[in-house]
């Protein structure tokens, strides 16, 4: 059972609420439309080890504060580090001087969706065990062994491996009077084994599959099956690198989740993002091909593609309980039987556009440290599976000629988040029915109408896992987020499959 904590009495101790008051009451005084405060804490650790000793451990700090508003129709933000009443009142007056500036440029005033207030509530992520609560050495020790392990085994050469953990505070208030007070935890351990075959000269590696996630230290010590995770890795690897280069071609996929998370996350994650739909990224990260007059119309996929979003997923990397403009985290529609029906939004998007979410945000404003204004960012977006859907033994039964895919790698995607193609960990022939071996140099190369308008079937909740990534970025000037996407292991008919080392010219 997860253990319930409080926020963290070292962050609670610090003065953002006296300095809320003054920047607050300070903006009032210029009559802002709205005006919100937000005070973040983020710390980071991260441990990196190779063959079997310690490389590198790291402690990082964010701490700071910013103040938003809007003046004369137009956005002002500011922010600070010196925690006292009268920065405060500073870092106000130069976001309203700010917006003053930006009114005289501003063709379409700002304007806010509505949200009922939340008055001084709280909410903290679900864990166990901080991680900044356990001592250094004892991770140094953990993730040294299990790279020390792995270099004793036959066949490898080198490890490497790591862990990133981060614990993130929020406080945000408003002049409507809504006050949110938050904190995060969430950790990615990663280990990979490297070899080379004596006969080629083939160089390769092979990666555990284990997700980041929304956790706490308890990830590592018990939370998942390492000692399994770790004991097939050389085996894996010694497979791999022997292993036939593909012919490139059609083929059916079975996807597993640990590959299909990162398809979700290129192609439908960023596509369904409101403001790359109505071009507001054009210049930097890119628009999307899914635009606003294909909503309810655009046949995204199959009929057996069906993607929420949803800020509430357990142990998310982007589970909130409310976002950086003090919405409170929902649960909502993508994609519906294969068509497209909804978008990710934030308060302004929600009021330009009503027709979307009953005209209220659906939370997805944030910033990715206290001096950094909030933008739209992604939710934990999945594919569902079919309540009676079958197994991954199953779905592979149906494949007469085919590859199964396990892992993610390298990617590749357009601007318009339409064409492209993404390799794995691991890829295994299909041969009636059942794994025949694994294959190297595989891709996998689509649109992303076709790719998933080829999914077949759809696994159980048994197939079910939740991936994700720390380092999704975004805006200018640029932002990291981390968010997860689950998914079952899905069936693709008839999708093309490229030889990477032949596509390269080698």
């Amino acid at each position: 059972m997860t253990t319930r904590h409080d926020i963290d009495a070292s962050f609670t101790a610090l003065p953002y609420r006296r300095l809320a008051e003054a920047a607050l009451t300070r903006a009032q005084d210029f009559h802002a439309d709205h005006a919100d405060f937000r005070f973040e804490r983020i710390r980071t650790q991260d441990i990196r080890v190779r063959d079997g000793r310690l490389q590198g451990a790291s402690d990082h700090e964010v701490l700071g504060f910013a103040v938003r508003v809007v003046v004369e129709g137009a956005w002002g933000f500011a922010s600070g580090v010196v925690l006292s009443p009268e920065a405060a009142v500073g870092i106000a007056e130069t976001a309203v001087r700010t917006a003053q500036v930006a009114a005289a440029m501003t063709a379409t005033p700002v304007e806010l969706a509505p949200e009922p207030v939340h008055d001084d509530v709280t909410w903290v992520s679900e864990y166990d065990v901080d991680p900044f609560d356990v001592p250094l050495a004892e991770k140094v020790d953990l993730l040294a062994g299990w790279s020390g392990r792995l270099l004793a085994a036959a066949g490898v050469e080198h490890t490497t491996g790591g862990v990133s953990q981060v614990v993130e505070n929020t406080f945000y208030t408003d002049l409507a009077g809504t006050t949110t007070t938050q904190q995060r935890v969430r950790l990615h351990p990663e280990v990979e084994a490297h070899g080379t075959d004596a006969r080629t000269g083939v160089f390769d590696s092979m990666r555990t599959v284990a997700p980041p996630v929304g956790r706490g230290w308890e990830y590592l010590t018990g939370g998942y099956d390492w000692d399994t995770a770790l004991g097939e890795l050389p085996d894996l690897l010694a497979e791999k690198l022997v292993a036939p280069s593909v012919e490139p071609g059609r083929y059916d996929l079975v996807v597993h989740p640990s590959n299909l998370w990162l398809t979700i996350h290129e192609s439908v994650g960023h596509a369904t993002e409101l403001d790359r739909a109505l071009g507001y990224e054009a210049n930097y990260a890119g628009t999307s091909f899914a635009t606003v007059d294909r909503l309810g119309t655009l046949q995204y996929g199959s009929p057996v593609m069906n993607v929420v979003a949803d800020r509430t997923t357990p142990h998310g990397l982007a589970t909130v309980g409310y976002d950086d403009e003090g919405v409170a985290a929902q649960r909502w529609d993508l994609v519906r039987d294969g068509v497209l029906v909804g978008y990710q939004l934030d308060r302004a998007m929600a009021h330009a556009m009503p027709e979307l979410n009953g005209g209220r945000s659906n939370g997805c404003a944030y910033a990715d440290s206290p001096g950094h204004i909030p933008i739209q960012r992604m939710a934990n977006v999945s594919l569902q599976p079919d309540p009676d859907g079958p197994s991954t033994d199953e779905l592979l039964a149906q494949v007469e000629r085919g590859i199964y895919v396990v892992g993610d790698r390298s990617w590749s995607i357009d601007m318009q988040r339409y064409n492209f193609q993404f390799t794995g960990q691991r890829f295994y022939r299909i041969e009636d029915g059942r794994l025949a071996g694994q294959l190297r140099d595989v891709a996998y190369q689509a649109t992303t109408t076709d790719f998933w308008g080829s999914m077949e079937a759809v696994g159980g909740p048994a197939t079910w896992e939740l991936g994700g990534a720390f380092n999704c970025g975004k805006a200018q000037p640029g932002q990291v987020a981390a968010v997860s996407h689950g998914c079952p292991t899905s069936l693709f008919r008839g999708v093309n499959i490229l030889n990477t080392t032949a596509e390269a010219g080698h």
